[in-house]
C-alpha cells in the first residue's frame, strides 16, 4: 500500500510547522493504529507519504478504506484547501527485501496506482480487485487500463467506491450526520455500561453485556459501530457524551448501567445525540436475570428502529441471537473469561471451573468449550500440568462442531494445534479467526505466541502490537513486545513498549493486587527503563504473592541476571527446574535476558540438569 499527501508542497508553503505537526498527529491517532489492527508493517515513512506491507490483500484494502473514512472528517474545522488528504494505491505482486526496505515492480505499481487515485480515494490493481472479491462488500469502479512508468504492460485500475461499503472492522468510525440519507450509515458508540452492583467483582457482568450489545449491533450492515477496543478506553473515566462523539467521530452514543442482585437485574440504557446531548431514547428494565438476553435483544432492536435502519433478511436471523439459552451458563462463562485474561495458574484453574460449570448447564455452549481448551493449553504450556493434548484438541473441535462461525473457537483450535506443534494447521486456524473477527484479542495474541515459538519475531511483534491495540488495558502484549524488540535491536520501540507496558501493569496491579503476573512482567519493564530500585520492589511483590509460580521464578531470575545479581538468579533457576516444562527449559537455554550469568559455574550445572 502506497499513500501520499495531496498537495503536500502547497500545504508546506502555507504553514510548514503546522502541516508537519498535523500530519504527525494524524499518523499517530488515526493511521498507525489502523495499520497495526490490520497486521500491516510500515516499511518507511516519507515526509508526504508511507509505504506499508500486508500479508493479506483483504487486510490491505480494509485498512485503506478505514483510513480514508477516518480522514474524511478528521479535521472538521479546517478550511478545505488546508486539510490533509491522502491518495492510496494498493497492488499485489512480488517484492525484493533489503534489510527492512522493499523494492520491485510490485512496489512500483502501487506507487503509480496511488498517483491515479482521487484525493481521499483508493486505486487498486486488477489482481487486488480479483482477490478481494466480495469479502469486504466494497464496490469498485473499473477505470480502464493505464500505462505506468517503467512497467511494460498496461495495468487495469479499479477505484474503490467508499460511500457504498458495508462495515469494515475499525478502531474508529467516520463522522456523519447520523442518518441513512445520502448513503451514509448512522454511526454509534456503545460506552462500557456502569457496574452499579456495589461489588467490583460484578464488573465482568456489566462488561460482558456491553460487549454483547456491540457484537449484535456490529452485525447490522446499516450501522457503523465503534469497536470494543476504542470504547473501552473510556471505561472508568468521567466523560461527556459530546466529547466521546467528537473523539470517536460518531453521531450517537449509547450509555447505560447494570445492577445485578440475586436473581434480579436492572439495566438502564439511553441513546444520546452526540451533537446536542439530547436524548433520542431511554428506558429502564427491571427483570429477572433469566430475561437478560431478551433485554439485550430489545436494546439492539430499539436502536435499529430509532435510527431507522432496515435489517437485511439474513441479519434478522442473527441479530439478537443468544449465545446460550441458559442465563446461569452465560454468567459462568463471563466470569471464566475474566479469570482467563489474568494468566496465572490459579486463575486458569478458576476459569476452567467456570467454563466447566457453564458446559454442565448448557452442553451446546460453544464458547465455553473454547474457553476450557484455552485454559488447558496454557496449563500445559506454562505450568507443565499433565493434560493429554488429544483431549484439548477434542475440546476445541467440539466448539467448532457447535459453531464453525465462532472466531474464538478457531483461535482456541489454533492454540491447541500449536501446543501439539502442528503449526501449519494452527496458522490456518488463526487466519480464519482473524477473518471472522478482526477485533478479537485472542486471535492476535494466540497467533503472536505461535509466531514467537517459531522464531518469527517480526511477525510476532506485529501481532502483539495488534493485540495491544485491540485490548487497550492489556499489559502483557506490551511487555512481551519489550523482550522481542530487544532481541530485534529495535531499541526505540523497546523503550516505548516498556513505558506503556509498565503504565498498564500499574493499573492492573491496582485492580488485582493478588495477581503476580503484572508485577513480574512490570518489573522487567522497569528494569528496561533503568528504574532498578522500583523494579526490585515489584519483583519482591511478585515473589510475595506467589513464590512457587514457575513464571514468577523464571522472570525474576531474568531480572536478577540483568541487575548483576547472579547468585539470586541461579537460586531461582534451580528452584523452578523440578517443575519446569519443556517450554520453560527452552527459555532457560536460549533467552538472551540470562546472558549476564551464562559464564557462572552453577549456571553450567543448571544447563546440564535441563539437558
Amino acid at each position: 500500500m502506497s499513500a501520499d499527501v495531496v498537495g503536500y508542497s502547497r500545504l508546506m508553503e502555507i504553514d510548514e510547522a503546522d502541516t508537519l505537526e498535523r500530519l504527525k498527529s494524524l499518523r499517530r491517532r488515526l493511521i498507525q493504529p489502523r495499520i497495526a489492527a490490520c497486521s500491516g508493517r510500515i516499511v518507511k515513512l516519507m515526509g508526504d507519504g508511507a509505504l506499508v506491507e500486508f500479508g493479506s490483500v483483504v487486510d490491505a484494502v480494509a485498512c485503506a478504506v478505514d483510513i480514508q473514512r477516518a480522514m474524511a472528517d478528521a479535521e472538521p474545522n479546517m478550511a478545505d484547501e488546508r486539510r490533509v488528504r491522502f491518495r492510496i494505491g494498493i497492488n499485489l505482486g512480488d517484492i525484493m527485501i533489503d534489510d527492512d526496505d522493499i523494492y520491485g515492480d510490485g512496489v512500483n505499481v502501487a506507487a503509480r496506482l496511488q498517483s491515479l487515485a482521487t484525493p481521499g480515494g483508493i486505486a487498486v490493481s486488477a489482481t487486488v480487485r480479483e482477490h478481494v472479491g466480495s469479502k469486504l462488500a466494497i464496490e469498485f469502479e473499473d477505470i480502464g487500463e493505464h500505462s505506468v512508468k517503467n512497467i511494460e504492460r498496461p495495468v487495469r485500475v479499479y477505484c474503490a467506491r467508499l460511500g457504498e461499503a458495508r462495515t469494515i472492522p475499525s478502531l474508529q468510525a467516520p463522522k456523519g450526520d447520523g442518518h441513512a440519507a445520502s448513503g451514509e450509515r448512522p454511526s454509534v458508540a456503545v460506552l462500557p455500561f456502569l457496574n452499579m452492583s456495589g461489588d467490583p467483582e460484578q464488573e465482568y457482568f456489566s462488561d460482558g453485556i456491553t460487549e454483547d450489545i456491540i457484537t449484535d449491533l456490529s452485525k447490522v450492515s446499516g450501522l457503523f459501530v465503534i469497536a470494543r477496543n476504542s470504547v473501552f478506553t473510556f471505561k472508568g473515566k468521567p466523560v461527556k457524551v459530546q466529547q466521546v462523539s467528537q473523539e470517536l467521530g460518531v453521531k450517537f452514543v449509547l450509555e447505560g448501567s447494570v445492577r445485578k442482585a440475586g436473581s434480579r437485574v436492572r439495566i438502564t440504557a439511553q441513546l444520546i445525540d452526540g451533537k446536542d446531548g439530547g436524548h433520542v431514547w431511554a428506558d429502564r428494565y427491571d427483570r429477572d436475570l433469566t430475561d437478560i438476553f431478551a433485554i439485550q435483544d430489545d436494546i439492539t432492536h430499539t436502536i435499529v428502529d430509532q435510527l431507522k435502519v432496515k435489517l437485511l433478511p439474513e441479519e434478522k436471523k442473527v441479530v439478537g441471537q443468544a449465545p446460550t439459552e441458559n442465563v446461569e451458563a452465560y454468567t459462568y462463562y463471563l466470569r471464566g473469561r475474566q479469570f482467563l485474561h489474568r494468566h496465572s495458574k490459579s486463575h486458569y484453574l478458576l476459569a476452567k471451573r467456570m467454563f466447566t460449570r457453564a458446559i454442565e448447564l448448557d452442553p451446546l455452549y460453544a464458547r465455553a468449550y473454547a474457553g476450557t481448551a484455552d485454559c488447558d493449553t496454557f496449563l500445559v504450556l506454562q505450568y507443565n500440568v499433565e493434560i493429554p493434548v488429544d483431549r484439548i484438541l477434542a475440546m476445541s473441535a467440539k466448539a467448532l462442531d457447535l459453531d464453525d462461525s465462532l472466531a474464538e473457537a478457531h483461535a482456541s483450535r489454533g492454540l491447541a494445534l500449536s501446543l501439539g506443534k502442528n503449526y501449519v494447521e494452527a496458522v490456518a486456524e488463526f487466519e480464519k479467526a482473524i477473518v471472522l473477527d478482526p477485533t478479537l484479542f485472542e486471535g492476535a495474541y494466540f497467533y503472536g505466541r505461535t509466531c514467537f515459538a517459531l522464531g518469527k519475531l517480526e511477525q510476532a511483534a506485529t501481532l502483539f502490537e495488534r493485540a495491544s491495540t485491540l485490548k487497550p488495558d492489556d499489559y502483557q502484549s506490551m511487555l512481551l513486545l519489550t523482550m522481542i524488540y530487544r532481541t530485534l535491536g529495535r531499541i526505540d520501540d523497546m523503550m516505548r513498549a516498556a513505558r506503556e507496558g509498565v503504565e498498564r501493569a500499574t493499573q492492573e496491579l491496582a485492580r488485582h493486587p493478588e495477581d503476580p503476573r503484572p508485577a513480574y512482567l512490570g518489573a522487567l519493564g522497569l528494569s528496561t527503563l533503568g528504574e532498578l530500585d522500583r523494579a526490585q520492589e515489584w519483583a519482591d511483590r511478585a515473589l510475595a504473592i506467589d513464590p512457587d509460580d514457575i513464571l514468577t521464578q523464571y522472570n525474576i531470575a531474568c531480572l536478577y541476571a540483568q541487575s548483576g545479581k547472579s547468585e539470586e538468579a541461579i537460586v531461582l533457576l534451580e528452584r523452578l527446574l523440578p517443575q519446569a516444562n519443556h517450554e520453560t527449559r527452552s527459555w532457560v537455554k536460549h533467552d538472551s535476558d540470562l546472558d549476564p550469568i551464562r559464564s557462572h559455574p552453577r549456571y553450567q550445572n543448571v544447563l546440564k540438569l535441563i539437558g
